[in-house]
């Protein structure tokens, strides 16, 4: 299905990037594993591939021009171009708007909207001049249709994905490039972990409330999102054969928001 594609997921190192890569990998892509933390994307590469054959480490800052560049070279010099980005990166910070520092606001909206519009452009370069099309796939969010409180600059880049996909999408039709949005509920990593305590101090409610009543509350079977989940969205995205399917959000979230 994706035999000898050639795939850069960015933060790959862990969660929900490291299961798409490691999925890449085992249906027979080329992946590169793209992470700020360079030993972790390391180590995840030699875990997937030992021989170093199909899988690659790259220590990648997505909010960097120049690294974003010359990594986006180097994984097509290694591997004989790109045919697969999936832009995964993302960090996250909860905080009312009017106590919101203007300095994690542009953290924020840097990895996510810079850190896609950087890897895109660098990938389109490859894949408009190979001439046999490509899939990228934005990691967007349930907060890419719908908002919650303490998540301003979160619910703002995840919205502004569906835009970046969209004008993409009509872009590249005319070079074989898809582009489409995974978006996920609340899937249940470390990032996910880190906001849970956070949103019982903010919100004054337990760590068990803000699992239930928050996180879980709209789902139809109160289950979190798992990697395999969205990792096997992402297979099917990057497979998917024609312009059929381009330019969509697709909602993998146990029922949370239906459309």
């Amino acid at each position: 299905m994706m035999t000898d594609k050639v795939a850069v997921v960015t933060g790959a190192a862990s969660g929900i990037g490291r299961e798409i890569a490691k999925q890449f990998f085992d249906a027979g892509a080329k992946v590169a594993i793209a992470d700020l933390n360079a030993d972790g994307a390391a180590a995840v590469a030699a875990e997937f591939d030992p021989s170093g054959t199909r899988a690659m480490g790259l220590a990648m800052d997505v909010t960097n021009e120049a690294a974003v560049d010359a990594g986006i070279e180097a994984v097509a010099a290694r591997f004989g171009g790109i045919d697969v980005l999936v832009s995964n990166a993302g960090i996250q910070i909860v905080a009312p708007v009017n106590e919101f520092k203007f300095s994690d606001w542009q953290k924020m909206l840097a990895i996510h909207l810079d850190g896609a519009f950087l890897t895109t452009r660098a990938c389109l370069k490859h894949m408009y001049a190979q001439g046999r099309g490509g899939s990228i796939i934005y990691m967007g969010s349930v907060h890419s249709k719908e908002a919650s409180v303490l998540k301003a600059p979160y619910v703002t880049a995840k919205h502004g994905l569906l835009g970046l996909a969209r004008v993409v999408a009509k872009e590249g039709a005319a070079h074989g490039v898809r582009t489409n949005v995974i978006c996920p509920g609340f899937v249940r990593t470390p990032l996910v972990d880190k906001q849970i305590p956070e949103q019982a101090a903010a919100l004054g409610i337990s760590e068990e409330a803000v699992i239930k009543t928050v996180m879980l509350k709209a789902t139809v079977d109160g289950e979190f999102t798992t990697v395999d989940d969205v990792a096997r969205t992402a297979v099917f995205l990057a497979a998917f054969p024609t312009n059929a399917l381009t330019g969509q959000s697709i909602i993998v979230s146990h029922g949370w928001f239906m459309e």
